[in-house]
């Protein structure tokens, strides 16, 4: 990764995104993010936040410009529920910790037919953990999602409430 991070900003790449399964798994992240940092190229980690203790997240902040932190819902249950483990309050201290260590977070939550009735909470959510950027995405109908779709995909009422909020939220936060 490192070869190929020089090879990036020699092309002129000015950005380096780690992600795409769980970049935490790797052991050399830390290098890795250092090496990019090295090369003055914009090192952003885009995470689940599992397995990351503060410890690591400390090693690793001087080599990120920005984390991306994915949480499944702002209810406790519901979240790990959907993440099929035990996650959300690792996930909100990685979240504060971000923040605590002066890095800018966007929290990133995949909307679906479960949470999508509680996205003023989770608006409140990245309200209250202070994040500079809230990405509510919509569920991608592909792979195992496509063939969970009935239970997955949102009511036209839903869709509709949930676009209202966030409309509502984008106003009253502007700036």
């Amino acid at each position: 990764w490192k070869r190929v991070f020089d090879e990036a900003a020699a092309l002129g790449v000015m950005q380096a995104h780690l992600t795409g399964g769980e970049p935490l798994a790797r052991s050399d992240l830390e290098s890795i993010a250092a090496h990019a940092r090295s090369l003055d190229l914009y090192v952003n980690l885009v995470t689940s936040g599992i397995p990351l203790d503060r410890a690591r997240l400390e090693r690793l902040a001087p080599s990120l410009d920005h984390v991306q932190l994915s949480v499944q819902d702002a209810d406790g249950k519901s979240a790990d529920r959907i993440a099929g483990m035990d996650a959300f309050d690792s996930k909100l201290r990685v979240a504060r910790g971000v923040k605590e260590l002066g890095l800018p977070l966007t929290l990133n939550v995949v909307m679906h037919r479960e949470n999508l009735d509680r996205v003023e909470e989770v608006i409140a959510m990245a309200e209250d953990l202070h994040a500079d950027r809230l990405e509510l995405a919509n569920v991608q109908f592909v792979s195992w999602a496509h063939a969970s779709s009935a239970a997955l995909l949102p009511t036209r009422a839903q869709i509709e409430h949930a676009r209202e909020v966030a409309h509502a939220a984008r106003r009253r936060l502007e700036g």
